[in-house]
């Protein structure tokens, strides 16, 4: 038994240089371009999902924060939030670039999540004015009166509205720069990542380690129905989501399919701004049941197809 706690800690341990390296590089992108990717998504329009999917793959952790920001003044489009939320793999690309022999994946795992962004994003809002849905839910919301002349008085905006101020999943500011938590961030996420994969990989040798039987055989029932509960873990609002979720695809207990429902309906701390700032419960409730639907269906379509 202390041989399967050892091997655990040393296998993870050995992923915190290169985690540090990969956070710090992340931060600087946030710090460095988050204001403007958040302008362009915005003031994106008809291509605000194109955007947001080609946004949503950097491996950043605040992008799905500020995009549900934009999207609880109605600033952005339903098709454009849920094209970042699919594209976006909270922690999967930085644990994957941290086991180097593993790194192969990510290019199909990034080109298949990006084309599902893409497509869901254009095929929502299409949906949405064919059926003449609320303008405010399908549309980039106008500014100005003159941007929407026959839009109801009540919905039309004089100026923009002051943005929520956006935090980071440790609770940072990612709007106004500071250089301390730019070198203190990287440090604390790379130690609650490790703490994760930690819990993870211990989890799976004990599993192993008891039932005596390869991995695959055992995790999460029959293949059909891993993309369904895989999906509905990675709705779980938090970091330790999309990592379980990662950790368990690379030990080989869960399908490709299954890896990419779980980490297309895994938007991090995105989820709880939502539930937290959108005021519309009704319309909450659409957005996860969206994600959560395109996410398991996909995964199912790749679990037939991608052997």
């Amino acid at each position: 038994m202390y041989n399967v706690f050892y091997d655990a800690l040393i296998d993870t341990a050995k992923m915190i240089p290169l985690l540090l390296v990969i956070y710090t590089g992340i931060e600087l992108i946030e710090y460095k371009f988050g204001r403007v990717i958040r302008e362009k998504v915005k003031n994106a329009g008809k291509a605000g999902p194109l955007l947001g999917a080609g946004f949503g793959v950097v491996p950043q952790c605040g992008f799905s924060v500020i995009s549900t920001a934009l999207y609880s003044q109605r600033l952005v489009s339903i098709g454009t939030l849920l094209a970042v939320y699919i594209s976006t793999s909270d922690e999967a690309i930085p644990i994957i670039l941290a086991q180097p022999d593993r790194v192969g994946i990510i290019i199909p795992l990034l080109a298949i999540k990006l084309i599902i962004a893409i497509v869901a994003g254009y095929s929502i809002d299409l949906i949405f004015r064919k059926t003449k849905g609320p303008l405010m839910e399908s549309e980039v919301c106008a500014t100005s009166p003159e941007g929407y002349p026959d839009m109801p008085k009540e919905h039309r905006l004089e100026e923009e509205p002051q943005l929520i101020f956006e935090e980071g999943c440790c609770g940072h500011h990612l709007d106004k720069p500071n250089y301390g938590e730019m070198l203190l961030h990287p440090v604390i996420h790379t130690l609650k990542v490790f703490i994760f994969i930690f819990v993870v990989t211990l989890a799976l040798n004990l599993i192993m380690f008891q039932a005596g039987t390869n991995i695959t055989s055992i995790m999460l029932g029959p293949k059909f129905i891993q993309p369904v509960i895989v999906g509905l873990i990675g709705l779980i609002p938090n970091c330790a989501a999309s990592v379980a979720i990662t950790e368990v695809f690379l030990k080989g207990g869960i399908s490709f399919g299954s890896a990419v429902a779980g980490l297309s309906s895994s938007v991090g701390l995105g989820m709880l701004v939502l539930l937290k700032e959108n005021n519309n419960i009704r319309n909450t409730l659409k957005v996860i049941g969206l994600l959560y639907g395109i996410s398991v269906v996909t995964g199912i379509g790749i679990q037939y197809l991608y052997k």
